[in-house]
């Protein structure tokens, strides 16, 4: 890289609006949508879509709410146009879809694109020419007047064919390419000069299309040039404004949503931002911050996980696991910090009885697109005590005291800190069975027991429990059932020990539902052991609990 690459690199000026309103407007309803992921995404692919990838695509934008999409450039290849005759010959376009094709400014693919649309219901026909200073002087070699000329012949053929083709309800786009550098009163121009041609009206419908082909600067700037467009265009009540974002800057969605507060109407983009170079703007993200927002984005991504699947299935390109909304980790904290905010904001969820989303790190709810909580919180060496304990209490229903979450904490931290990787939810599980017994295998297995109160109003215990060696009995007395197995264990082991923490709860709503209870000792020299039983009864799971406390041996 140059030390100093304004030798190479000019800043691209912004535009000079001094008086712009945009900054003091806020986003109130979704904008119109085109996914173009069957055209502009298509052609981005490095094996562009074979016509079986591009129907199941088509069936997934129907499926998520689109009503307009740009399904191909059919004057570019024989396979689009078939693909465009497939979906008019066999019906597959409803009737409240309009398809999108696109041409450039010359008279035979024109021609050519028209005859591709013959007997669809609702067309709108997307012609472009590219108008910057860049593209004129270098690629075409055209003044403004024969740019301009281009764009309105090609208009006026445009035109007669649509009027020659009644039975098509038509629209027309027009996209002067390269707008976000053409320099704002030349795009006006070419753009006041098309419409006159084609005459926008409510039975002759216009979209004027806004694009930032290449991003050159700042959003800001580009919702400057959207709303200076739309302050000066003699016929703006009479057309649809849309913005065509790319991501060269890695810009795109706020490009798109602050040329919203601009004054557009109208987004392109494709799913999860596939396009050329850098890609298009990703409507899912837009959508789906709209949504966040408590604004209906009027497209359905209720089931996340196989737009996923279908949109990589037919891009044959992932989506990344921290795509907004959409990656398979978009919602998951390794984080202690993080994982312990969130705990905490589901346990008030719980407790609470308002139906508004207040949750920590995590802007929509995962169950609204198809996801589970399960993956929210996944354990690793950068997690603490709420990590393990979150996993726990969602898969088993387990919940653990602070003390007995940090203590396992260490151990978990021990486990990943050596083996490197995220821990599972099975290893999880194995470790806590381990260290804390609530298993049928655990050296000390309570068979029975019985008790009976004395006169002096005590409490005398007897307990059958499986070891090793084979079943023993024990037998002790105290003020509780606790306290009397304390002091059986003493009897029975030499062991003295002190009872410093209790906790239970069920596992359930019902009657019939398990209990478990955690037990926290101390023994001689200050060492601590957590115990944890789990059973039908809940003095059962006790007394097992304190068993699993017991050091081995």
């Amino acid at each position: 890289m140059l030390t100093n690459p304004s030798q190479k690199y000019l800043a691209h000026a912004p535009i000079q609006l001094a008086d712009r309103q945009w900054p003091d407007k806020t986003l109130t309803q979704a904008p119109r949508w085109l996914s173009t992921d069957l055209r502009d995404g298509n052609q981005a692919l490095a094996e562009p879509m074979d016509a079986a990838r591009k129907l199941r695509f088509w069936d997934l934008l129907l499926k998520c709410g689109f009503k307009e999409i740009e399904v191909a450039f059919p004057s570019a290849s024989e396979t689009d146009f078939q693909f465009v005759r497939q979906l008019i010959e066999e019906n597959r376009i409803p009737e409240d879809v309009t398809i999108q094709v696109l041409t450039q400014a010359r008279s035979d693919l024109i021609e050519r694109t028209f005859a591709s649309l013959e007997g669809a219901h609702s067309a709108t026909v997307h012609l472009y020419n590219a108008t910057a200073p860049l593209f004129r002087k270098l690629v075409f070699r055209q003044s403004k007047e024969e740019i301009i000329q281009l764009a309105v012949t090609a208009t006026r053929q445009v035109r007669a064919l649509c009027e020659a083709n009644p039975q098509t309800r038509w629209r027309y786009e027009y996209s002067p390419e390269t707008f976000c550098f053409t320099e704002p009163e030349f795009a006006l121009q070419i753009c006041e000069a098309v419409a006159d041609v084609w005459e926008p009206s409510p039975e002759r419908p216009m979209i004027i299309n806004l694009p930032a082909t290449v991003e050159v600067n700042t959003p800001n700037v580009y919702a400057d040039q959207i709303e200076y467009f739309c302050r000066h265009f003699s016929r703006r009540d009479a057309v649809c404004i849309s913005v065509h974002p790319h991501n060269d800057r890695g810009s795109g969605v706020a490009s798109a949503e602050l040329a919203i507060l601009a004054g557009a109407d109208r987004v392109e983009g494709c799913l999860f931002g596939n396009g050329e170079r850098t890609g298009n703007v990703c409507l899912v993200t837009l959508a789906m911050n709209l949504y966040s927002q408590g604004i209906s984005p009027q497209l359905d991504f209720s089931d996340m996980k196989q737009v996923v699947e279908l949109v990589e299935q037919c891009n044959q390109l992932p989506v990344h696991p921290r795509h907004p909304y959409a990656g398979k980790l978009a919602f998951t904290a390794f984080s202690g910090s993080h994982q312990d905010a969130i705990k905490k904001g589901f346990t008030a969820r719980g407790e609470s009885s308002s139906a508004l989303w207040e949750m920590p790190y995590l802007p929509v709810d995962p169950n609204d697109i198809g996801c589970s909580y399960e993956a929210v919180i996944r354990v690793n060496s950068q997690s603490g005590k709420s990590g393990a304990a979150w996993m726990l209490e969602q898969n088993h229903g387990l919940v653990l005291p602070r003390g007995l979450q940090q203590d396992f904490s260490r151990h978990v931290q021990a486990q990943t800190d050596r083996e490197g990787s995220e821990m599972t939810l099975s290893a999880l599980w194995q470790l806590f069975r381990e260290l804390y017994g609530p298993h049928q295998t655990a050296p000390r297995q309570l068979q029975d027991y019985r008790t009976e109160s004395q006169a002096d109003g005590s409490l005398q215990l007897w307990a059958r429990v499986q070891t090793q060696d084979g079943v023993i009995t024990l037998q002790g007395k105290g003020n509780g059932l606790l306290s009397a197995a304390a002091d059986a264990i003493k009897s029975r082991f030499a062991l003295t020990l002190s009872i410093e923490d209790y906790h239970e709860h069920t596992l359930g709503r019902h009657s019939e539902s398990r209990s478990a209870a955690y037990i926290r000792c101390t023994f001689k020299q200050g060492m601590s052991r957590w115990g944890t039983g789990i059973d039908n009864d809940v003095s059962r799971a006790s007394l097992q609990a304190l068993l699993n406390a017991l050091p081995a041996g």
